[in-house]
């Protein structure tokens, strides 16, 4: 049942006014009425902005749909604030030389004297005591397999097909400088001091002067069947003591002396 209320208010003066506040139903209500009416009211969020925007990674669709629960134990989700190594997978390390109560022996497994027992750096990778140690007890081995520089060029290789190819006119001369000039060389580093050297691959169809260090052997019959002169450069004379250089032109003059002597005795043996 419906009923309005009327509030007389008496002031000072002896005036009276009538304030129709609210028509209600009939109830046991005893506080203000005035905020219950309908108005535009926002409730507080229960959760901040943070918890809103953390990313939830799912391993898989079954995970998503699977319940919260395995067993006893309830399922956490793999977040990157839960993130850690499984359990049982990293073990303490053993701390060796604590005691006997530690549980591995009075010398823990190190003996009882000697330099290995001792606490510090202990000895050195391949040291056998004093004795001479297996990597000088072996045979070393020579070249580029022994650590020397005999696998590196001694020479700037050019075949004659590459010879042919650059245009070299008939007569022309053909040496380190004038490869060099035609582009055909472009020697850098350490091979700026290297020699030239001729090889075989190919076929020359004019007839050239051919100056180099080395050539094969293959080459040289290839330009004497096209009828090109050939000059061998001597190469670089190895540093020796001022001793041996004089035992050594002594011998060269004794051998010339003795190659002469031999052909003066041939013709007049026939």
């Amino acid at each position: 049942m419906a009923s309005s209320s009327f509030v007389s208010v008496s002031s000072s003066s002896s005036l009276t006014q009538t304030i129709r506040l609210f028509s209600q139903p009939s109830s046991s209500f005893k506080g203000n009425m005035v905020i219950l009416r309908p108005g535009k009211f926002h409730f507080p969020r229960l959760s901040n902005a943070r918890d809103q925007s953390r990313p939830v990674v799912v391993t898989s669709m079954a995970t998503a749909v699977a319940p919260m629960v395995e067993g006893n134990k309830p399922v956490v989700r793999f977040r990157l604030d839960n993130l850690g190594p499984q359990p049982g997978s990293r073990k303490k390390g053993k701390r060796k030389g604590r005691g006997i109560s530690a549980g591995q022996g009075a010398s823990c497994g190190f003996g009882m004297r000697g330099q290995k027992s001792r606490s510090g750096p202990g000895v050195r990778k391949g040291f056998e005591g004093g004795q001479m140690p297996l990597y000088r007890r072996i045979p070393k081995l020579r070249g580029i397999a022994g650590g020397m520089h005999a696998g590196l060029p001694k020479y700037i290789p050019v075949n004659l097909k590459d010879i042919e190819t650059v245009g070299y006119q008939e007569g022309e001369e053909v040496s380190l400088e004038t490869l060099k000039a035609k582009g055909l060389i472009n020697p850098s580093g350490r091979e700026r001091r290297l020699p030239l050297k001729i090889l075989g691959d190919g076929e020359l169809s004019v007839k050239l002067n051919i100056k180099t260090r080395s050539i094969s052997a293959a080459a040289k019959e290839k330009l004497q069947a096209a009828g090109c002169s050939l000059t061998l450069l001597p190469g670089r004379k190895k540093w020796v003591k001022p001793s041996v250089a004089k035992n050594l032109a002594r011998a060269e003059e004794y051998f010339t002396k003795k190659r002469a002597a031999s052909a003066e005795s041939a013709p007049a043996s026939s």
